[in-house]
């Protein structure tokens, strides 16, 4: 069985509709793939239908953008993978709400400095780009200085003008880690925080913070992911042995959006995947929410 629970739509920062990519995941062999656009469960209903078309198994998922503040006074962005929660649950609508509007509200801002760079760009040329995302953010940016010409591709965009650091960043709101990890559960899911050691090269969280979040109610890592070494990845699997976490591996695909990503290039142990499912009905069970069945053939 393949298994590959981190992917994203044209409703975040993918390249494709959630039915073309559910289709895509089958074409590549899956058998089990998880939708987790950031932020947001509006390509559900359609990822639902493709995978009931096609036979794939669909997990409901989404990644959600949060701030984790150890109280060292550093401060450290995470991104974290929420599972089957009831999206409908009122604090984590609210949260999920204030995040898309930082996504959002940003992007003038960029575009200020990107034209202040010398770039003419417009906002009317990231709404081409965005189309129907749940909101416009930095990929969609990115996609629009691509079409204009001034750099080749996504990743140029981030390494030149958008990721943090470069000229044109700015911050945004994200949700307090430990306040994300409590709020999925309360909805009756199951949170996994995605390529922990990645994109920072920071090793935070580390063993001790993720045993914090454990106690708080985080049940998984993504260990198997294309950010991370091999050095990283027996690293972050020693310290889910150790927390009992869940061990997941997933591609973080985003079609043509982000390069050496392709769907099932990490999978999840059905072994790892059955434990996940075992933990989404406790929460559920617990949470007395009416949170989202896995859609299977």
């Amino acid at each position: 069985m393949r298994i590959d629970l981190h992917t994203h739509s044209r409703v975040s920062d993918g390249t494709e509709s959630p039915a073309e990519l559910v289709r895509a995941a089958r074409s590549a062999g899956l058998d089990v793939v998880a939708l987790t656009d950031h932020d947001t469960a509006d390509g559900w209903d359609e990822a639902v239908a493709a995978a009931r078309e096609t036979g794939v198994e669909l997990v409901r998922g989404m990644e959600i953008s949060t701030r984790y503040e150890p109280g060292d006074g550093s401060s450290h962005n995470v991104h974290l993978l929420a599972y089957l929660p009831d999206p409908s649950y009122p604090p984590l609508v609210e949260e999920l709400t204030k995040v898309l509007a930082g996504r959002q509200g940003r992007v003038p801002l960029m575009l200020e400095r990107l034209r202040g760079l010398g770039i003419s760009i417009s906002e009317a040329d990231v709404a081409a780009a965005s189309g129907d995302a749940a909101a416009t953010g930095r990929p969609h940016i990115a996609d629009a200085l691509v079409t204009l010409g001034v750099v080749g591709h996504r990743d140029e965009a981030f390494d030149r003008y958008l990721g943090a650091g470069r000229p044109a960043y700015v911050d945004r709101y994200a949700a307090p880690l430990i306040t994300m990890v409590r709020l999925v559960a309360e909805a009756g899911g199951v949170s996994v925080v995605a390529h922990p050691w990645g994109r920072s090269g920071r090793q935070r969280p580390d063993e001790a913070d993720l045993a914090v979040l454990a106690e708080a109610g985080l049940r998984g890592i993504e260990v198997d992911h294309q950010d991370h070494t091999p050095q990283t990845r027996d690293a972050l699997r020693a310290i889910g042995r150790n927390l009992g976490l869940v061990m997941t591996g997933s591609s973080d695909y985003h079609g043509t959006g982000k390069t050496d990503h392709d769907l099932g290039c990490n999978t999840t142990d059905p072994e790892e995947y059955a434990r996940l499912l075992e933990l989404a009905a406790a929460a559920s069970q617990h949470s007395g929410r009416a949170t989202p069945e896995v859609v299977r053939p």
